[in-house]
Protein backbone atom coordinates (compact mmCIF):
# COMPACT_ATOMS: atom_id res chain seq x y z
CA UNK A 1 0.00 0.00 0.00
CA UNK A 2 1.73 3.15 -1.14
CA UNK A 3 2.03 5.73 1.91
CA UNK A 4 0.72 9.25 1.09
CA UNK A 5 0.17 12.48 3.23
CA UNK A 6 -1.98 12.59 6.07
CA UNK A 7 -4.44 15.01 7.40
CA UNK A 8 -5.16 16.30 10.77
CA UNK A 9 -3.24 14.61 13.16
CA UNK A 10 -1.66 12.19 11.32
CA UNK A 11 -0.10 14.71 8.97
CA UNK A 12 3.44 13.92 10.63
CA UNK A 13 3.40 10.39 10.15
CA UNK A 14 6.13 8.84 8.43
CA UNK A 15 5.56 8.16 4.60
CA UNK A 16 5.43 4.54 5.32
CA UNK A 17 2.94 4.16 8.25
CA UNK A 18 0.41 6.40 6.23
CA UNK A 19 -3.11 4.94 6.02
CA UNK A 20 -6.02 6.92 5.55
CA UNK A 21 -9.57 6.78 5.83
CA UNK A 22 -9.79 6.38 2.05
CA UNK A 23 -7.39 3.22 2.02
CA UNK A 24 -9.96 1.92 5.26
CA UNK A 25 -12.54 1.91 2.66
CA UNK A 26 -11.07 0.65 -0.18
CA UNK A 27 -10.48 -2.18 2.17
CA UNK A 28 -13.99 -2.45 3.49
CA UNK A 29 -15.36 -2.55 -0.65
CA UNK A 30 -12.56 -5.09 -1.39
CA UNK A 31 -13.45 -7.77 1.54
CA UNK A 32 -17.14 -6.96 0.78
CA UNK A 33 -18.74 -10.82 0.83
CA UNK A 34 -15.72 -12.60 1.63
CA UNK A 35 -15.82 -11.15 5.55
CA UNK A 36 -19.10 -11.06 7.84
CA UNK A 37 -20.15 -7.50 8.63
CA UNK A 38 -21.01 -8.76 11.86
CA UNK A 39 -24.19 -7.16 14.40
CA UNK A 40 -23.48 -4.29 16.42
CA UNK A 41 -25.82 -4.93 19.17
CA UNK A 42 -27.00 -2.88 22.55
CA UNK A 43 -26.16 -4.26 25.97
CA UNK A 44 -28.25 -3.44 28.58
CA UNK A 45 -27.03 -6.45 31.03
CA UNK A 46 -23.66 -4.72 30.61
CA UNK A 47 -24.84 -1.19 30.23
CA UNK A 48 -25.85 -1.78 34.14
CA UNK A 49 -22.98 -2.42 35.72
CA UNK A 50 -20.56 -0.59 33.62
CA UNK A 51 -22.69 2.58 34.08
CA UNK A 52 -22.73 3.94 30.61
CA UNK A 53 -24.73 2.92 27.12
CA UNK A 54 -23.09 -0.06 25.43
CA UNK A 55 -22.77 -1.64 22.29
CA UNK A 56 -20.94 -4.50 21.13
CA UNK A 57 -19.34 -5.56 17.91
CA UNK A 58 -19.44 -9.15 17.43
CA UNK A 59 -16.66 -9.96 15.50
CA UNK A 60 -17.12 -13.17 17.11
CA UNK A 61 -19.20 -14.13 14.91
CA UNK A 62 -16.69 -14.60 12.11
CA UNK A 63 -15.82 -17.70 10.45
CA UNK A 64 -12.55 -18.42 11.92
CA UNK A 65 -14.12 -16.93 15.56
CA UNK A 66 -12.23 -13.46 14.97
CA UNK A 67 -11.89 -10.05 13.45
CA UNK A 68 -8.30 -11.11 11.59
CA UNK A 69 -10.16 -12.38 8.93
CA UNK A 70 -10.89 -8.15 7.82
CA UNK A 71 -6.63 -7.95 8.04
CA UNK A 72 -5.86 -10.83 6.25
CA UNK A 73 -8.74 -10.62 3.79
CA UNK A 74 -7.50 -7.21 2.20
CA UNK A 75 -4.07 -8.00 2.69
CA UNK A 76 -4.68 -10.81 0.52
CA UNK A 77 -6.72 -9.03 -1.89
CA UNK A 78 -3.51 -6.67 -2.49
CA UNK A 79 -1.09 -9.57 -3.57
CA UNK A 80 0.30 -9.14 -7.27
CA UNK A 81 -0.14 -11.83 -9.29
CA UNK A 82 3.15 -13.45 -9.13
CA UNK A 83 2.94 -13.16 -5.23
CA UNK A 84 -0.30 -15.05 -5.59
CA UNK A 85 1.69 -17.97 -7.78
CA UNK A 86 4.41 -17.86 -5.54
CA UNK A 87 2.14 -18.25 -2.13
CA UNK A 88 2.50 -17.01 1.11
CA UNK A 89 3.84 -17.86 4.70
CA UNK A 90 2.31 -16.63 8.16
CA UNK A 91 3.25 -17.02 11.81
CA UNK A 92 1.14 -17.60 14.62
CA UNK A 93 -0.28 -19.82 17.05
CA UNK A 94 -4.05 -17.93 17.16
CA UNK A 95 -6.65 -15.94 14.82
CA UNK A 96 -4.38 -14.86 12.32
CA UNK A 97 -3.13 -18.24 11.41
CA UNK A 98 -6.39 -19.26 10.59
CA UNK A 99 -7.64 -16.29 8.97
CA UNK A 100 -4.80 -16.18 6.49
CA UNK A 101 -5.22 -19.74 5.80
CA UNK A 102 -8.80 -19.22 4.97
CA UNK A 103 -8.75 -16.13 2.93
CA UNK A 104 -5.57 -17.53 1.01
CA UNK A 105 -7.69 -21.12 0.04
CA UNK A 106 -10.70 -18.73 -0.67
CA UNK A 107 -8.48 -17.15 -3.33
CA UNK A 108 -6.67 -20.19 -4.29
CA UNK A 109 -3.25 -19.10 -2.84
CA UNK A 110 -0.50 -21.65 -1.23
CA UNK A 111 -0.35 -20.97 2.29
CA UNK A 112 1.79 -21.66 4.95
CA UNK A 113 1.52 -21.27 8.83
CA UNK A 114 4.47 -21.78 11.06
CA UNK A 115 3.54 -22.74 14.34
CA UNK A 116 5.13 -22.99 17.42
CA UNK A 117 5.88 -26.71 18.98
CA UNK A 118 3.61 -26.06 21.73
CA UNK A 119 0.99 -24.95 19.75
CA UNK A 120 -2.58 -26.87 20.88
CA UNK A 121 -3.38 -29.83 18.31
CA UNK A 122 -7.08 -28.13 17.89
CA UNK A 123 -5.84 -25.15 16.80
CA UNK A 124 -3.17 -26.79 14.32
CA UNK A 125 -6.07 -29.04 13.25
CA UNK A 126 -8.48 -25.93 12.68
CA UNK A 127 -5.72 -23.99 10.40
CA UNK A 128 -4.82 -27.33 8.07
CA UNK A 129 -8.75 -27.40 7.83
CA UNK A 130 -8.79 -24.16 6.01
CA UNK A 131 -6.53 -25.60 3.39
CA UNK A 132 -3.27 -24.25 4.88
CA UNK A 133 0.31 -26.47 5.48
CA UNK A 134 1.17 -26.22 8.80
CA UNK A 135 5.04 -26.21 9.98
CA UNK A 136 5.58 -26.56 13.91
CA UNK A 137 9.20 -25.11 14.83
CA UNK A 138 10.54 -23.49 17.68
CA UNK A 139 9.75 -23.52 21.52
CA UNK A 140 8.77 -19.94 21.26
CA UNK A 141 6.56 -17.55 19.13
CA UNK A 142 9.82 -15.42 18.47
CA UNK A 143 11.44 -18.68 17.02
CA UNK A 144 8.59 -19.59 15.47
CA UNK A 145 8.68 -16.19 13.52
CA UNK A 146 12.24 -16.23 12.83
CA UNK A 147 11.96 -19.81 10.90
CA UNK A 148 8.93 -18.23 8.68
CA UNK A 149 11.23 -15.85 7.53
CA UNK A 150 13.58 -17.82 6.58
CA UNK A 151 11.09 -19.84 5.07
CA UNK A 152 9.75 -17.05 3.11
CA UNK A 153 13.53 -15.78 1.49
CA UNK A 154 14.33 -19.09 0.91
CA UNK A 155 11.31 -19.99 -1.22
CA UNK A 156 9.94 -16.89 -2.28
CA UNK A 157 6.98 -16.50 -0.41
CA UNK A 158 5.64 -13.48 0.86
CA UNK A 159 5.18 -13.20 4.23
CA UNK A 160 1.85 -11.58 5.71
CA UNK A 161 2.59 -10.22 9.15
CA UNK A 162 -0.80 -9.99 12.13
CA UNK A 163 -0.32 -6.18 12.87
CA UNK A 164 2.59 -4.42 11.39
CA UNK A 165 1.48 -3.92 7.51
CA UNK A 166 -0.65 -1.58 6.35
CA UNK A 167 -2.64 -3.69 4.41
CA UNK A 168 -3.49 -5.47 7.54
CA UNK A 169 -4.38 -2.32 9.54
CA UNK A 170 -6.34 -0.73 6.72
CA UNK A 171 -8.31 -4.31 6.62
CA UNK A 172 -8.92 -4.10 10.48
CA UNK A 173 -9.99 -0.32 10.43
CA UNK A 174 -13.12 -1.55 8.62
CA UNK A 175 -14.53 -2.68 11.88
CA UNK A 176 -14.57 1.04 13.25
CA UNK A 177 -16.37 2.25 9.96
CA UNK A 178 -19.29 -0.38 10.43
CA UNK A 179 -19.97 0.45 13.82
CA UNK A 180 -20.04 4.73 12.72
CA UNK A 181 -22.09 3.48 10.18
CA UNK A 182 -24.60 1.46 12.26
CA UNK A 183 -24.53 3.37 15.75
CA UNK A 184 -23.81 6.96 14.59
CA UNK A 185 -24.51 8.70 18.25
CA UNK A 186 -21.77 6.73 19.56
CA UNK A 187 -18.91 8.77 21.60
CA UNK A 188 -16.40 6.55 22.34
CA UNK A 189 -14.64 3.68 21.24
CA UNK A 190 -12.15 1.40 22.74
CA UNK A 191 -10.29 -1.57 21.24
CA UNK A 192 -7.90 -4.43 22.75
CA UNK A 193 -4.69 -3.91 21.78
CA UNK A 194 -1.58 -6.55 21.20
CA UNK A 195 0.15 -6.03 18.24
CA UNK A 196 -1.71 -2.41 17.79
CA UNK A 197 -3.15 -2.95 14.14
CA UNK A 198 -7.22 -3.09 15.10
CA UNK A 199 -6.74 -0.11 17.08
CA UNK A 200 -4.48 2.13 14.55
CA UNK A 201 -6.82 1.12 11.54
CA UNK A 202 -9.68 1.69 13.49
CA UNK A 203 -8.20 4.87 15.16
CA UNK A 204 -7.91 6.34 12.16
CA UNK A 205 -10.97 5.58 10.38
CA UNK A 206 -13.10 6.80 12.95
CA UNK A 207 -11.05 9.78 14.17
CA UNK A 208 -11.13 11.09 9.98
CA UNK A 209 -14.76 10.69 10.22
CA UNK A 210 -15.54 12.32 13.30
CA UNK A 211 -12.93 13.96 15.31
CA UNK A 212 -14.86 14.58 18.06
CA UNK A 213 -14.74 10.63 19.06
CA UNK A 214 -12.88 9.37 21.89
CA UNK A 215 -10.64 6.05 20.86
CA UNK A 216 -9.07 4.09 23.50
CA UNK A 217 -6.62 1.41 23.57
CA UNK A 218 -6.74 -1.41 25.86
CA UNK A 219 -3.69 -3.68 27.42
CA UNK A 220 -4.13 -6.39 30.09
CA UNK A 221 -1.82 -5.51 32.55
CA UNK A 222 0.92 -8.50 32.16
CA UNK A 223 1.33 -6.88 28.70
CA UNK A 224 0.99 -3.36 28.59
CA UNK A 225 4.07 -2.80 25.86
CA UNK A 226 1.85 -0.21 23.58
CA UNK A 227 1.74 1.87 26.79
CA UNK A 228 4.51 1.95 27.87
CA UNK A 229 6.24 2.74 24.23
CA UNK A 230 3.67 5.52 24.01
CA UNK A 231 4.91 6.94 27.41
CA UNK A 232 8.69 6.55 26.16
CA UNK A 233 9.18 3.48 28.85
CA UNK A 234 11.44 0.55 28.44
CA UNK A 235 9.23 -2.10 27.68
CA UNK A 236 8.77 -4.80 29.99
CA UNK A 237 6.37 -7.60 30.09
CA UNK A 238 5.38 -11.42 31.26
CA UNK A 239 3.27 -13.49 32.50
CA UNK A 240 0.60 -15.74 32.22
CA UNK A 241 -2.46 -14.17 31.35
CA UNK A 242 -6.10 -15.35 30.20
CA UNK A 243 -5.78 -12.68 27.47
CA UNK A 244 -3.54 -14.38 25.19
CA UNK A 245 -4.43 -13.16 21.79
CA UNK A 246 -2.93 -9.16 23.39
CA UNK A 247 -0.35 -10.96 25.05
CA UNK A 248 2.56 -9.19 22.90
CA UNK A 249 6.11 -7.91 23.60
CA UNK A 250 6.89 -6.56 20.13
CA UNK A 251 4.25 -4.31 18.95
CA UNK A 252 4.06 -3.37 15.44
CA UNK A 253 6.37 0.15 14.46
CA UNK A 254 3.54 0.89 11.61
CA UNK A 255 0.72 0.72 14.52
CA UNK A 256 2.65 2.69 17.14
CA UNK A 257 4.02 5.36 14.79
CA UNK A 258 0.09 5.93 13.63
CA UNK A 259 -1.16 5.72 17.53
CA UNK A 260 1.67 8.42 18.65
CA UNK A 261 0.60 10.68 16.03
CA UNK A 262 -3.29 10.66 16.71
CA UNK A 263 -2.54 10.73 20.80
CA UNK A 264 -4.32 7.85 21.43
CA UNK A 265 -4.93 6.75 25.21
CA UNK A 266 -4.38 3.32 26.49
CA UNK A 267 -6.02 1.64 29.39
CA UNK A 268 -4.48 -0.56 31.85
CA UNK A 269 -7.02 -3.63 32.96
CA UNK A 270 -6.13 -6.12 35.46
CA UNK A 271 -6.49 -9.85 34.74
CA UNK A 272 -9.24 -9.96 37.09
CA UNK A 273 -11.91 -7.46 35.08
CA UNK A 274 -10.95 -9.93 32.06
CA UNK A 275 -12.39 -12.33 33.27
CA UNK A 276 -14.97 -10.59 35.04
CA UNK A 277 -15.52 -9.24 31.44
CA UNK A 278 -15.57 -13.26 29.81
CA UNK A 279 -18.04 -13.78 32.89
CA UNK A 280 -20.50 -10.64 31.97
CA UNK A 281 -20.71 -11.22 28.43
CA UNK A 282 -21.72 -15.03 28.68
CA UNK A 283 -23.98 -14.70 31.38
CA UNK A 284 -25.45 -11.28 30.80
CA UNK A 285 -25.00 -10.72 27.11
CA UNK A 286 -25.08 -14.18 26.14
CA UNK A 287 -21.84 -13.67 24.41
CA UNK A 288 -18.61 -16.02 23.93
CA UNK A 289 -15.67 -13.67 23.94
CA UNK A 290 -12.11 -14.97 24.50
CA UNK A 291 -10.00 -13.21 27.17
CA UNK A 292 -8.64 -10.24 24.23
CA UNK A 293 -12.27 -10.51 22.76
CA UNK A 294 -13.55 -9.25 26.72
CA UNK A 295 -11.02 -6.76 27.03
CA UNK A 296 -12.98 -3.92 25.83
CA UNK A 297 -15.78 -4.57 28.70
CA UNK A 298 -12.86 -5.53 30.99
CA UNK A 299 -11.72 -1.21 30.33
CA UNK A 300 -15.20 -0.49 31.18
CA UNK A 301 -15.38 -2.08 34.41
CA UNK A 302 -11.69 -1.24 35.28
CA UNK A 303 -12.18 2.39 34.59
CA UNK A 304 -15.72 3.29 35.21
CA UNK A 305 -15.24 7.29 35.72
CA UNK A 306 -13.85 7.54 32.48
CA UNK A 307 -17.18 6.12 30.33
CA UNK A 308 -19.89 7.23 32.97
CA UNK A 309 -22.99 8.34 30.99
CA UNK A 310 -21.23 7.93 27.91
CA UNK A 311 -22.47 6.04 24.31
CA UNK A 312 -19.54 3.44 23.72
CA UNK A 313 -18.68 0.74 21.23
CA UNK A 314 -16.25 -2.15 22.00
CA UNK A 315 -15.87 -5.27 19.85
CA UNK A 316 -16.20 -8.63 21.38
CA UNK A 317 -13.21 -9.05 18.77
CA UNK A 318 -12.78 -13.27 18.91
CA UNK A 319 -14.58 -16.05 20.52
CA UNK A 320 -11.85 -18.52 20.15
CA UNK A 321 -11.87 -19.42 23.99
CA UNK A 322 -11.27 -23.19 24.84
CA UNK A 323 -14.37 -24.41 26.79
CA UNK A 324 -12.54 -25.67 30.54
CA UNK A 325 -11.23 -22.02 30.66
CA UNK A 326 -14.86 -21.10 29.68
CA UNK A 327 -16.04 -23.17 32.67
CA UNK A 328 -13.09 -22.10 35.27
CA UNK A 329 -13.73 -18.42 34.30
CA UNK A 330 -17.25 -18.89 35.23
CA UNK A 331 -16.89 -21.11 38.05
CA UNK A 332 -14.28 -18.15 39.86
CA UNK A 333 -16.72 -15.30 39.14
CA UNK A 334 -19.58 -17.13 40.97
CA UNK A 335 -17.26 -17.78 44.00
CA UNK A 336 -16.12 -13.99 43.56
CA UNK A 337 -19.71 -13.06 43.03
CA UNK A 338 -20.91 -15.00 46.58
CA UNK A 339 -23.48 -17.43 44.33
CA UNK A 340 -20.86 -20.44 45.15
CA UNK A 341 -19.48 -21.00 48.44
CA UNK A 342 -17.50 -23.23 50.22
CA UNK A 343 -18.49 -23.88 54.31
CA UNK A 344 -16.33 -25.78 56.12
CA UNK A 345 -17.72 -27.25 59.40
CA UNK A 346 -16.06 -29.35 62.37
CA UNK A 347 -19.13 -31.37 63.12
CA UNK A 348 -19.62 -34.37 66.27
CA UNK A 349 -18.84 -37.64 64.48
CA UNK A 350 -22.10 -39.15 64.85
CA UNK A 351 -25.74 -40.38 62.67
CA UNK A 352 -28.09 -38.02 61.67
CA UNK A 353 -26.05 -34.72 61.60
CA UNK A 354 -24.73 -34.64 57.59
CA UNK A 355 -28.37 -34.91 57.08
CA UNK A 356 -29.48 -32.26 59.38
CA UNK A 357 -26.80 -30.00 57.85
CA UNK A 358 -27.91 -30.58 54.53
CA UNK A 359 -31.48 -30.07 55.20
CA UNK A 360 -31.08 -26.63 56.73
CA UNK A 361 -28.99 -25.15 54.01
CA UNK A 362 -31.97 -26.68 51.64
CA UNK A 363 -34.90 -25.18 53.70
CA UNK A 364 -33.05 -21.42 53.55
CA UNK A 365 -32.88 -21.90 49.81
CA UNK A 366 -29.57 -23.28 49.06
CA UNK A 367 -28.25 -26.15 47.29
CA UNK A 368 -25.32 -28.32 48.26
CA UNK A 369 -23.47 -29.32 45.10
CA UNK A 370 -20.19 -31.40 46.48
CA UNK A 371 -19.77 -32.98 49.85
CA UNK A 372 -16.00 -33.85 51.37
CA UNK A 373 -16.69 -35.71 54.34
CA UNK A 374 -13.45 -36.42 56.22
CA UNK A 375 -13.63 -38.83 58.96
CA UNK A 376 -9.99 -41.06 59.99
CA UNK A 377 -7.37 -37.93 59.36
CA UNK A 378 -8.35 -34.54 58.90
CA UNK A 379 -10.25 -34.12 62.19
CA UNK A 380 -8.96 -32.84 65.50
CA UNK A 381 -10.13 -35.70 67.69
CA UNK A 382 -11.59 -38.71 66.88
CA UNK A 383 -14.98 -37.76 68.42
CA UNK A 384 -15.41 -35.12 65.86
CA UNK A 385 -14.92 -35.21 61.69
CA UNK A 386 -14.43 -32.25 59.20
CA UNK A 387 -16.92 -31.37 56.65
CA UNK A 388 -16.50 -29.20 53.49
CA UNK A 389 -19.75 -27.96 51.43
CA UNK A 390 -19.47 -25.93 48.45
CA UNK A 391 -23.13 -24.56 48.24
CA UNK A 392 -24.85 -22.84 45.11
CA UNK A 393 -26.95 -19.61 46.50
CA UNK A 394 -29.31 -16.66 45.06
CA UNK A 395 -26.55 -14.10 45.90
CA UNK A 396 -23.86 -12.98 48.76
CA UNK A 397 -26.68 -11.78 50.99
CA UNK A 398 -28.75 -15.20 51.14
CA UNK A 399 -25.08 -16.80 51.65
CA UNK A 400 -24.46 -15.31 54.82
CA UNK A 401 -28.06 -15.71 55.96
CA UNK A 402 -27.53 -19.03 55.42
CA UNK A 403 -24.22 -19.14 57.38
CA UNK A 404 -25.78 -16.99 60.33
CA UNK A 405 -28.55 -19.60 60.47
CA UNK A 406 -25.83 -22.69 60.60
CA UNK A 407 -23.95 -20.53 63.55
CA UNK A 408 -27.44 -19.82 65.54
CA UNK A 409 -27.67 -23.87 65.15
CA UNK A 410 -24.64 -24.39 67.20
CA UNK A 411 -22.56 -25.36 64.63
CA UNK A 412 -18.99 -24.09 64.17
CA UNK A 413 -19.19 -22.88 60.51
CA UNK A 414 -16.16 -20.38 58.45
CA UNK A 415 -16.45 -19.67 54.78
CA UNK A 416 -13.23 -21.03 53.42
CA UNK A 417 -11.33 -18.84 50.94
Amino acid sequence: MPGRSLPGALAEAPLDTAVTLAEVREAAARIRGAVSRTPLVRAPAIDRVAGCEVWLKLDNLQATGAFKERGAANRLALLTARERATGVIAMSAGNHAQAVARHASLLGIAATIVMPRFTPSTKVVRTEGWGATVVLHGETLAEAAAHAHALALREGLTFIHPYDDPGIIAGQGTMAIEMIEEAPGLDTLVFPVGGGGLLAGCAVAALETNPALKVYGVEVEGYPAMAQRLAGQAVAVGGPTIAEGIAVRDVGETPYALLRRLGIEMLVVPERAVEQGIALLAEGAKVVAEGAGAAGVAALLAHPARFAGRRVGTPVCGGNIDARALSNVLLRQLLRDGRIMRLHFDIPDRPGVLADISKRISDAGGNVIEVKHQQLFGAPTVQSTELELMIEVRDAVQGQAIVSAMMAAGYAVRRAQ
